[in-house]
């Protein structure tokens, strides 16, 4: 399968302190570039991560989101009734000094740090749980993925025969496109060489002939096409090896359009030329 480099996915799941959530956005690179935003403590789980990401993903950049979030569970929070007797105790000591200050309210006493107990850390409970998420997680990014990469390998099919079909038209053209522009040219060099100079006529043509001859070049470009479907068919990492075969058909159309001894030849160049650039647009989303 193709892969492309866009995708995003996000997943939750429930821990000791609440709801875990990993969001996971991906856009095209050059290379595979990991960020993070990790809450801080879940900082020691960050290099787990980075290797499940790293043994899925070959290339694009990838946001990593980790955090935790509210959830059901943190409504059964308890309160903590020794802060609670110490902060009455300090409210009614402050409130000999500052006789004019107003009670506490329900909503401060809750606010008041220590009042809400958190539920007690378990590190190997976050961590398994941190560890299916990530899986769920990098399997619906690498679906999304996979969704979008088949979607531009259809494409590239598409240009790919669209190619195939211009160079089966104009190859059977070359030989007599050649042939003519060659009976062109002998025609000039006669009128300015004169008549008794005929050899010297020859020479010419015959360079002119093997200057003018495309079929290397129809040949190669038909072999560069073969290149491209067989890597499209192997899928995994393609990007860089499609990116490479792009550059070597735009190569061979630019060639093309140099040696065209006609004006569909050089037509056909140009639509090749075309065609390639849009298959080159495309391969910059392959992972």
């Amino acid at each position: 399968m193709i892969y492309s480099m866009t995708g995003y996915a996000v997943a939750s799941t429930d821990a000791p302190r609440g709801a875990l959530t990993l969001e996971l956005r991906s856009v095209n690179s050059r290379f595979l570039d990991l960020q993070f935003r990790v809450a801080e403590e879940l900082r020691a789980v960050e290099p787990m991560l980075r290797e499940q990401i790293a043994g899925r993903i070959a290339r694009g950049k990838v946001d990593c989101r980790l955090y935790f979030g509210s959830s059901p569970s943190q409504a059964q929070q308890q309160l903590n009734i020794q802060a609670i007797q110490q902060l009455r105790t300090l409210a009614r000591d402050a409130a000999k000094t500052f006789p004019e200050a107003s009670p506490l309210r329900v909503a401060d006493v809750l606010r008041w740090p220590g009042v809400l107990a958190e539920p007690a850390a378990d590190e190997d409970r976050t961590r398994t749980a941190l560890e299916a998420l990530a899986r769920r997680a990098l399997d619906d990014l690498c679906a999304a993925r996979g969704r979008e990469g088949a979607k531009l390998a259809a494409v590239l099919a598409s240009r790919v025969a669209e190619m195939r079909r211009r160079i089966a038209e104009v190859a059977p053209l070359v030989p007599e496109a050649v042939s003519a522009y060659r009976a062109k040219i002998a025609e000039r060099l006669r009128e300015a060489l004169g008549a008794s100079d005929e050899e010297r006529v020859r020479a010419e043509v015959a360079l002119f002939a093997a200057k003018s001859d495309v079929d290397e070049e129809l040949t190669r470009l038909a072999a560069h096409l073969d290149e491209v479907e067989r890597v499209l068919a192997q899928g995994g990492a393609a990007g860089k090896r499609l990116d490479f075969l792009a550059q070597e058909l735009n190569r061979e159309a630019n060639t093309l359009a140099a040696k065209a001894a006609g004006l569909k030849i050089a037509d056909c160049a140009l639509e090749l030329k075309l065609l390639i650039e849009q298959i080159r647009e495309q391969v910059q989303n392959i992972e």
